[in-house]
């Protein structure tokens, strides 16, 4: 196995931030952000590394939430990092990410958001299931997968920003 990333927690300005948009109040957010947990695999054979919630919540079917994880990671060029939900809450409830899978590119990590990795999800239950889910549970999951460019790539952009940054407008 190629160790070619670590996972390091945001400052707390930035994790503040993120928790105020998504959840409006500031009630709890030193606490919450003290007790972050950094992704890990569960065990050795998994190729996922689990991103555990950082306040409990409930979706009803067709809700939609927004989680700053406090995570962000330092890795290799050539790598990304994917995010899928984990895979009983996707089995079970259909718990979605909005954007199908995250994308997360080496060089986020040095965004003015400090590479803040968040999650958005959807409850899509045809079943009239509402999901929920503890702090401190996983809830989503991220795979590591080395990448390739065309022989002809010219890409000299840099990154400043995420969701989206990376897109020319023309």
């Amino acid at each position: 196995m190629k160790r070619i990333a670590k996972f390091e927690t945001v400052s707390l300005e930035t994790f503040s931030i993120g928790w105020i948009d998504a959840f409006g109040g500031s009630f709890g957010i030193y606490d919450t952000y003290n007790e972050i947990k950094l992704p890990r695999r569960a065990t050795s054979g998994s190729a996922g590394y689990d991103f555990y919630a950082v306040k409990d919540f409930k979706l009803a079917p067709g809700e939609t939430i927004k989680i700053p994880t406090g995570v962000r990671v330092k890795m290799e060029e050539g790598w990304v990092l994917k995010i899928y939900p984990r895979s009983g809450l996707g089995f079970k409830y259909r718990l979605q990410l909005d954007n199908t899978v995250g994308i997360i590119d080496s060089d986020y990590y040095y965004s003015d958001n400090e590479g803040h990795i968040m999650i958005k999800m959807t409850n899509n239950s045809l079943d009239g299931k509402t999901v929920s889910v503890r702090k401190g549970q996983a809830f989503a999951q991220g795979v590591f997968l080395e990448y390739g460019i065309t022989v002809d790539d010219d890409a000299t952009e840099v990154r400043n920003g995420g969701f989206g940054s990376t897109t020319t407008q023309g």
